[in-house]
């Protein structure tokens, strides 16, 4: 039954998931508003293909939803980076380089508000990066961060990369850590049906040392990865 909900799912998904790319290309340089209804409408569309489709249902632990935070989320599988748009209302994602790079994906990618973090791009693209996140940051959205930098099977631990201490000190936000567990469902060929999890934990004060946040934000999002 796994088998047959998947295949249903990734040709249903995927299949209507073009006419939501194509119509983000067509508006992503008349209208950022309108293309924020549309990412935002093909996220909610990913929510209902994995209720009613996958039977994934969606529970929120001590949810909060405010601006001025960072909230630095577990990455498991592309279920909550898909996620994201839904469930945060116009988030700015911190997502690799690369990702921008991408043909007509990444442009419209940028438009939205991802902020792309280049790794190896020095005190320049540090710096353009903050200056970014500070103008989304004045416009009231949220900013997201997946201080792994990649998807970690569920039930391992990764330290966390080196950028996210960095970007935590230079910006001065406080963070909210947030776990998930899909990765037991969702990050495989054949998807399982069963309830995913976000447990938004409590918000940790900006301004510690490295070491501190680092302990702190990695043992919060693991919370669930029992």
């Amino acid at each position: 039954m796994s088998i047959l909900r998947s295949l249903l799912f990734y040709a249903v998904f995927y299949t209507l998931s073009v006419p939501y790319v194509l119509s983000a290309l067509a508006v992503m340089k008349l209208s950022v508003p309108t293309l924020r209804r549309i990412v935002r409408g093909w996220s909610h569309w990913h929510r209902l293909c994995c209720r009613y489709i996958l039977g994934i249902k969606v529970e929120l632990e001590n949810p909060v939803f405010r601006s001025g935070v960072l909230y630095a989320v577990k990455h498991e599988a592309f279920f909550e980076a898909i996620e994201m748009p839904w469930l945060f209302l116009n988030p700015v994602v911190f997502a690799k380089a690369e990702l921008l790079r991408i043909p007509g994906w990444g442009p419209a990618a940028a438009r939205f508000g991802l902020i792309g973090v280049n790794r190896d791009g020095g005190a320049k693209a540090l710096r353009a990066m903050l200056s970014e996140a500070r103008q989304r940051i004045a416009e009231g959205r949220p900013l997201v961060i997946f201080p792994e930098g990649t998807r970690i099977p569920h039930g391992q631990r990764r330290a966390l990369q080196s950028g996210f201490a960095g970007i935590y000190k230079l910006l001065g936000l406080p963070v909210i850590p947030v776990a998930v567990d899909t990765g037991a469902l969702y990050h495989r060929r054949w998807k399982q049906p069963g309830t995913v999890r976000y447990l938004f934990g409590e918000e940790i004060p900006p301004g510690l040392p490295r070491e501190e946040i680092e302990a702190r934000v990695e043992a919060a999002i693991n919370a669930l990865n029992g």
